[in-house]
């Protein structure tokens, strides 16, 4: 863990969600500290995404708090809503890139939430100042990918790509990073890169990032948590070791199957600076 905690704690107090009598969520009670790496896991349709969008305020739970630190997140309206969204850092299974453009030119539009004023107008134009330069190109080291930093964003692998989006997020400066099955596209060791970047990022950052995942032993063998969603409720939450097949025949009805080799797939190791702005 870095001396400089980007993250809050992440409070979740008997969130519920219902849509026209159906209950997405189900009374969630959880608290995250800052730098964990939480990986959510369940069947499809059993809250998952609904639950990082509680957490990035896109929606707002029927019942219960969700505290960001010492902030409710429901009382946020207008500019601290904004403001909120903005600290959160979304990474999608498609990669959200502008795939003609240059790998350091997608990293840069992270940084046009914090620029306002004439600079915003300026980078809009793809003029960015030599310190938003600064943060970019760190944000590509800690991915492995300052050598890629010139070439067009379609010239790379599927893996490669989610890790320069990954950067993007990077130079957001966000305070949490949610994902939302950010491997499910990708090939065995692509998907063990990414993994092992959020890991990374959770580690030496200090930064909380939450990922639903589809492939459990990715959960397994990256995530310091694992939370396991059926029907809306929290049936697991515990380490990975804790994750035994009894446990996942809770959350999943049977054992899913299993498909990650047992290699992993280390990426490069940057040095990490507490604040990629510094």
């Amino acid at each position: 863990m870095v001396d400089t905690v980007i993250s809050p704690t992440v409070m979740l107090d008997r969130v519920t969600k219902r849509y026209s009598g159906t209950t997405a969520l189900d009374r969630i009670s959880v608290a995250i500290v800052p730098g964990t790496f939480v990986a959510v896991i369940g069947r499809s349709g059993a809250g998952k995404t609904t639950l990082l969008r509680t957490l990035s305020r896109a929606i707002t739970p029927t019942d219960g708090t969700i505290r960001f630190g010492a902030q409710d997140l429901a009382a946020l309206r207008g500019a601290a809503l904004r403001a909120h969204r903005g600290r959160v850092g979304m990474i999608y299974q498609q990669f959200n890139l502008v795939r003609r453009l240059r790998v350091l030119d997608n990293v840069l539009v992270g940084r046009l939430g914090r620029l306002h004023g004439w600079r915003r107008w300026s980078a809009l134009g793809r003029r960015f100042s030599d310190a938003d330069r600064a943060v970019a190109f760190r944000c590509l080291h800690h991915v492995g990918l300052l050598d890629r930093v010139w070439q067009r964003t379609d010239t790379l692998s599927g893996g490669e790509q989610q890790r320069v989006a990954i950067a993007k997020i990077l130079a957001q400066e966000p305070a949490l990073v949610l994902g939302d099955e950010p491997v499910a596209s990708l090939d065995l060791m692509n998907g063990g890169l990414v993994m092992a970047t959020l890991r990374d990022v959770a580690t030496r950052a200090g930064l909380t990032v939450i990922a639903t995942l589809h492939h459990v032993d990715y959960a397994r063998r990256y995530a310091d948590r694992i939370l396991g969603l059926r029907d809306g409720r929290l049936v697991f939450d515990g380490p990975p070791e804790a994750l035994t097949d009894v446990a996942l025949g809770d959350v999943f009805g049977e054992f899913p199957e299993r498909d990650v080799p047992a290699t992993a797939f280390p990426l490069p190791t940057p040095a990490w600076l507490p604040s990629v702005a510094s």
